[in-house]
């Protein structure tokens, strides 16, 4: 039967869903947490954490503990394991630009998974690993928007998708990572021990009903920033800061440039000035919060770094052409409290899309 469509009858002995853990060199914690935390509420009635209708093993080569980007280190709970013991081999990724992220022996161990037909998950950037190993050849790939070209960049063979969660293509299961951890473990979760399972491990964490892999990652990359690598760092930090929006100054500062220096560069690179470029950016997230949340007008605004309302409604119109009331789907209907401003403003100059 195949493991991806179906789980092994739950016994007090043989758990519906068994799950072994391959953690990378400064792997991320709350990857790594939040994963075995659905595991843990959904294998058990109550909160009694006993490894009943969910079993997980945190596995290494050696018996050191594996240190994480935030230093805490984890001890394993096993040597690396008969892959065929599990239903998921899940690698948990971490920084990119520290080292080797895996040793020679958990490659190897990962390819004799993938080579027995045990399904392999890559979360945050578990799918380097995966993509390092060969093993997503073929297979589409899930990263996260902050990561999408540097996996472009090294694997020109292989199209990332930084627009969704996570993504599931036959044997091989990506995840952007963040909160989205927790969405593919009630996946699995649900595919195996059941839709209640799963939803009590989300509740419990305090988090709401599953979100599907196709859903939008939040701050998703908007596109990109060509060939120079400073207007490309300029745009991460631009990204990261859509509440509060930066100042050109301090975003020159942080790169190490003149604000001259930052303005020429995105003139040549994307022939809009970098407050331009920012403008853009925080539209576009504004309307992804339009088209795939229930938010208010207002708390749109807000999260997209406007002022008030009113400049919001101006400035999207004035981009867009149509109110932001008017690009809320049908189907997504405000949030109450919703007071979208009036948009009435001299129409602004096309932006060219980063």
């Amino acid at each position: 039967m195949n493991r991806l469509s179906a789980g092994r009858a739950s016994t007090p002995e043989t758990p519906a869903l068994k799950v072994g853990f391959v953690l990378a060199h400064n792997f991320t914690l709350s990857a790594l947490s939040l994963f075995v935390d659905a595991l843990r509420l959904a294998g058990d009635e109550g909160d009694r954490s006993r490894p009943i209708r969910c079993g997980w093993s945190v596995m290494a080569a050696r018996p050191e503990p594996v240190r994480s980007s935030c230093g805490v280190q984890v001890s394993r709970t096993a040597p690396l394991t008969d892959p065929r013991q599990f239903d998921y081999i899940v690698v948990v990724g971490g920084l990119l630009h520290a080292g080797d992220q895996m040793e020679d022996a958990a490659v190897t161990y990962l390819r004799s998974a993938a080579s027995a037909g045990v399904p392999l998950v890559g979360v945050c950037t578990g799918s380097f690993v995966l993509a390092r190993a060969g093993l997503m050849r073929g297979r589409r790939c899930c990263v996260s928007w902050y990561h999408h070209a540097d996996f472009e960049a090294e694997f020109s063979d292989i199209v990332p998708d930084a627009d969704q969660l996570f993504v599931v293509d036959r044997d091989r299961i990506t995840c952007a990572g963040g909160s989205g951890v927790a969405d593919l473990a009630a996946f699995l979760i649900e595919r195996h021990v059941g839709a209640s399972a799963a939803q009590k491990s989300l509740h419990v964490l305090q988090l709401q009903n599953r979100r599907q892999g196709s859903d939008a990652q939040p701050h998703a990359a908007t596109g990109s920033s060509g060939g120079d690598d400073r207007v490309r760092r300029a745009i991460l930090l631009m990204e990261q800061h859509m509440a509060e929006p930066l100042s050109v100054e301090t975003i020159a500062m942080r790169l190490q440039l003149s604000s001259r220096q930052l303005e020429r560069l995105f003139q040549e690179t994307l022939a809009v000035s970098p407050a331009v470029a920012y403008r853009q950016l925080r539209l576009g997230y504004a309307k992804r919060l339009l088209q795939t949340t229930r938010k208010s007008v207002t708390d749109i605004a807000v999260e997209a770094g406007f002022c008030d309302g009113a400049h919001f409604a101006r400035q999207f119109r004035a981009h867009f052409g149509i109110a932001p009331r008017d690009m809320r789907a049908p189907d997504t209907p405000l949030m109450a409290g919703a007071h979208p401003a009036a948009s009435i403003d001299a129409p602004m100059p096309p932006m060219p899309r980063i």
